[in-house]
């Protein structure tokens, strides 16, 4: 049987199982990882010089190997084109894009020296599983380095239409890369399609239903597999988390009140402004709930060297403040408001706990922590999911309350509606997500996915 080799921009390493600083990716693929398998990727260090020779550890039978980056190529590759160009270009947001030749080409580089450092690590008969916008052309590279395996690709935020790739001028040679791998997967049917649209516009390759046809002929299949959680598992850490002296704690502090939850990093992309004025707009508009709820903002912070995510949090820490001084009494803070990373179990167990969680993203390619919320909750009086339209989930998960995270009064209507919902209402809605998402699980995700790399 041939031997899964895992590749992303950041590796959890055998100390990270479980830990609450893990990603999504990690938290997905962590139940599917066996005895033999190889994880390689970016160690996290920024270091004078980029390493060559990965640093390998050992955990649980799987190997863990490294590379660090030198501060230029980080500068590049992950401040610049990565997270500059291509996070806001596939999230709609062409007005903080920022563009240079020497950030695309320092991109390039060090996917050519992520190839480099694995290709030693290879086995002929590997089959190659490589996440995410980082690495889009690493499977040429180890194609041009000599590897003849399996390649698979998969990204986990959105892609966009022809309209907005078109903005991206190296937009030709990422489609062209993309077509480099075997199978390349996507989080919805509508990324899906789009990947399609632009590969029949921009890359001159035919496109036969979900199948790309290079130039010289090699298919490569395009899919929708969207991410799931370990639902069950979830399910049980939040149903003991619920018990433990820190949610009591935060269950005295609410005195009787609702609790309205929202946890992510602090990134551009998820809403938090409107957010923030969504729930001011619900504290003004339907007064009878204040003093009724209180939300609890948990956004981690995340790419604090990046301007746009300082001038975020500024922004975020004005609103805050604004909004508890228009509506706080003496004893009611309405809005709590944290940056620091919470641990995955007591997340849980806020979860369990929360009349409300409000997954209200501009733009996302999935977004777990819907689904998550889902499997925590008591399905003899659970609580009730707002969901922006614009996230992932949507397609899975229609009978949250959606929302056009856009605009504050759908967000603050919302709210009141989830508060005023009667029991058997939500019931019936949790009954059916939660059907949703202990379906779609991230064992079903991993194995879809690599399944149509074998074939």
């Amino acid at each position: 049987m041939a031997r899964l080799v895992i590749v992303s921009n950041r590796v959890p390493g055998p100390r990270a199982k479980g830990a609450a600083s893990a990603g999504g990716l990690a938290v997905a693929l962590q139940s599917f990882l066996a005895p033999g398998t190889l994880w390689f990727g970016w160690s996290g260090k920024v270091t004078p010089e980029s390493s060559t020779t990965p640093a390998v550890a050992e955990g649980d039978g799987v190997t863990y190997a490294t590379i660090d980056l030198g501060a230029e190529d980080y500068d590049r590759f992950y401040v610049g084109f990565a997270n500059s160009s291509l996070w806001p270009l596939l999230h709609f947001r062409l007005g903080l894009m920022r563009y240079t030749r020497e950030d695309f080409a320092g991109y390039r580089a060090v996917n050519d020296a992520f190839a480099a450092a694995l290709l030693p690590l290879l086995k002929p008969d590997d089959t190659v599983w490589v996440h995410d916008y980082h690495l889009i052309p690493l499977g040429a590279a180890l194609r041009a380095a000599g590897f003849r395996g399996r390649i698979g690709f998969f990204l986990h935020i959105p892609f966009v239409p022809p309209s907005v790739l078109e903005a991206l001028p190296p937009a030709r040679a990422l489609l062209h890369a993309m077509c480099a791998y075997d199978v390349v997967g996507f989080q919805t049917r509508t990324h899906l399609a789009d990947f399609l649209d632009c590969a029949r516009r921009f890359s001159g390759f035919a496109v036969e239903d979900d199948e790309v046809v290079t130039e010289d002929g090699r298919r490569v299949r395009a899919i929708a597999d969207p991410i799931g959680i370990d639902a069950s598992g979830f399910a049980r850490i939040a149903t003991r988390a619920a018990g433990t002296a820190y949610i009591q704690r935060v269950r005295e502090s609410l005195v009787g009140r609702a609790l309205a939850i929202s946890a992510e990093r602090l990134d551009y992309s998820k809403g938090l402004p409107n957010r923030f004025e969504g729930f001011a707009r619900l504290l003004a508009r339907f007064p009878q709930h204040q003093r009724r709820v209180s939300m609890l903002q948990i956004a981690a912070r995340s790419r604090e060297d990046v301007a746009e995510y300082q001038a975020l949090r500024r922004e975020l820490d004005r609103l805050a403040g604004d909004i508890n001084g228009r509506f706080s009494g003496f004893d009611w803070v309405p809005l709590r408001y944290m940056t620091q990373t919470v641990a995955r179990t007591k997340l849980a167990g806020l979860f369990r706990i929360a009349r409300i969680a409000l997954v209200t993203p501009l733009r996302d390619g999935m977004n777990l922590v819907a689904k998550e919320f889902i499997a925590a909750q008591d399905p003899a009086d659970p609580g009730v999911l707002i969901l922006s339209r614009f996230a992932g989930a949507a397609e899975e998960l229609p009978d949250a309350l959606l929302v056009n995270p856009y605009d504050p009064d759908d967000i603050a209507e919302a709210m009141h509606a989830a508060l005023d919902m009667p029991l058997e209402e939500r019931q019936e809605r949790h009954a059916a997500l939660r059907r949703a998402v202990f379906e779609v699980t991230s064992a079903r995700y991993c194995d879809v996915f690599t399944q149509a790399l074998a074939a």
